[in-house]
């Protein structure tokens, strides 16, 4: 599987691709230099239960970390892994 990040000012997304074939999409908005707040992860029906959302999620938890930014998991499925993956929690922005 490969992952890329795309971005520009106020958006950006990871996306993984597999053979070519988009796997999965996770979104975020950037609304200040310090943090994003994931807003939408999306995985095709054909990849669901491949852990592709949970890879997606650990490509942005490698770029914040890179770039010392926080992140806001707006979106439903961001949220619950946060709450599981304690391995990833020090780059969630205290609210």
């Amino acid at each position: 599987m490969e992952i890329k990040i795309r971005e520009d000012e106020t958006k950006g997304f990871a996306i993984a691709t597999v053979n070519g074939e988009i796997a999965g999409k996770i979104t975020y908005t950037i609304p200040s230099a310090d943090f994003i707040i994931i807003d939408h992860t999306e995985v095709e029906p054909s990849f669901k239960g491949k852990g592709v959302g949970k890879q997606l999620l650990y490509k942005i938890v490698e770029m914040t970390r890179e770039k010392n930014i926080k992140i806001i998991p707006l979106c439903p499925f961001a949220n619950s892994m946060f709450q599981k993956l304690t391995d990833i929690q020090e780059v969630l922005k205290k609210q």
